[in-house]
């Protein structure tokens, strides 16, 4: 009988163990993994984020709600860089010369043949050229796949939601804003389903949004994520 006891004890001991160990462990290891994937989806984000600036850059400042358009940006456009070559000296500044003077006077020459004004003016030695290259090339890592812009990493084939304002301020100013967002349910259920209502609970009481998400189509943020 005093075995029997002893070993009933001894499991229970072992029992509140394991219970104690996972009390202490499971939000651990749920804060480990969500930041794992919280990484993932940034970065994402992050890169939503730079294909729909250049994208508003070429598209008179509007944004778009459509991925697809998004991509096929991302594949095809190019954007303009300036390679400059010389500078204007202090002189020339404080005698009214601007950057868009110079290059007219230079154009003008590069049409009629005549170079005396480029000379009177000190341009010889300056150059404004404008070079076209690939939005895929500038702002996105080599080996970048546009196609994987839209979707959810750790989401089981999920799409990010993403949404577009046009809109204008009470002076008149046209206003465009975007946002790309993603739930905590899409990404992190099933991990610790006890630590992610904590966590929804948490940010519903602090009135933030449940998951992350860059830009706001409500506020303007200047496309900032709720993670900086």
């Amino acid at each position: 009988m005093k075995t029997v006891i002893n070993l009933v004890l001894a499991a229970c001991v072992i029992g509140l163990a394991y219970i104690c160990f996972g009390s202490i462990m499971g939000p651990i290891n749920f804060e480990n993994e969500k930041s794992v994937r919280d990484k993932a989806i940034i970065a994402r984000l992050i890169d939503i984020r730079k294909a729909q600036q250049e994208y508003r850059s070429l598209h008179q400042g509007a944004y778009t709600d459509n991925f697809d358009s998004l991509i096929a940006f991302v594949k095809t456009a190019k954007l303009p860089f300036i390679m400059k070559v010389g500078s204007l000296t202090d002189d020339q500044l404080n005698n009214g010369m601007t950057e868009k003077k110079a290059m007219a006077i230079i154009n003008k020459a590069k049409k009629t043949g005549k170079w005396n004004e480029v000379e009177k003016e000190g341009l010889q030695n300056f150059r404004r050229d404008t070079m076209w290259v690939a939005v895929l090339d500038t702002i996105f890592t080599k080996g970048f796949n546009p196609d994987s812009l839209p979707f959810v990493p750790y989401g089981n084939g999920a799409r990010f939601e993403m949404a577009i304002r046009k809109d204008t301020t009470k002076s008149g100013a046209p206003l465009n804003l975007f946002q790309a967002q993603v739930s905590y349910d899409t990404y992190l259920k099933g991990i610790n389903d006890q630590e992610l209502l904590n966590l929804k609970d948490l940010q519903s009481k602090l009135g933030k949004y449940c998951g992350l998400r860059v830009g706001d189509i409500e506020t303007p943020n200047n496309n900032a994520g709720n993670w900086e």
